[in-house]
């Protein structure tokens, strides 16, 4: 079994969303020992925004790629490809002005290709990539998933659904640390709510694995 870990948060050792990755990904191992795990850091190695030549090869702009193309092709495939190899996938999702790193979603727009996570036919899109895991440590300041207007005003678990489940994948577990802003007792009880996420994220998926050997 494969496992891809990725952390996008800008605040290094700080960083709450890269503690619960971490501890996810130990926990995880404790149940799947024989796990390989690929680490992938987007805020230290940050594939440039999507532009248009990361999107010429891909449409066929024209008959001859530019250097520029290629090089932007390249990254497009690396990661694209590196994920795609991967059954599980653990991603540190930090919320950033009501949304994910910009850096997430420059990674997530890589991923995004047209006859490799998804296809378009005569009946809609198809995601080409399902069969996976992807567990989110989902971290905020405030408290945005107790209100109609506070989960109106976040788009970072609800795009986070969105894109893998239109990528095909249909197991997309949250561990949610929010209210980590508020004072001490709050980010306290966020920790402990989110180690709950991660006793459930990991262990529900080594239920999983027992049934169907069993099976």
């Amino acid at each position: 079994m494969k496992l891809l870990h990725v952390d996008s948060s800008v605040l290094g050792t700080n960083s709450v969303s890269r503690q619960l990755t971490a501890e996810i990904v130990a926990e995880w191992r404790k149940s799947h020992p024989n796990t390989s795990v690929e680490y992938l850091d987007l805020a230290v190695d940050t594939p440039n925004h999507f532009n248009a030549d990361a999107l010429g090869i891909k449409v066929g702009v024209q008959a001859s790629p530019t250097d520029a193309q290629r090089r932007e092709n390249a990254v497009s495939e690396r990661l694209v490809s590196q994920f795609l190899a991967s059954d599980v996938i653990v991603i540190g999702a930090p919320l950033y002005n009501f949304a994910v790193p910009s850096q997430l979603k420059a990674w997530i727009d890589r991923l995004a290709q047209a006859g490799r996570t998804f296809s378009y036919t005569d009946k809609g899109p198809v995601g080409l990539a399902g069969g996976k895991t992807v567990i989110v440590a989902s971290t905020r300041g405030g408290i945005y998933s107790t209100s109609e207007g506070g989960r109106a005003t976040e788009h970072q678990e609800s795009y986070l659904k969105v894109i893998f489940g239109f990528f095909g994948i249909t197991d997309v577990r949250f561990v949610r640390a929010e209210g980590l802003a508020m004072g001490d007792a709050p980010k306290a009880a966020a920790l402990s709510s989110a180690r709950a996420d991660i006793s459930a994220a990991t262990g529900e998926a080594a239920n999983q694995d027992r049934a169907a050997i069993a099976a």
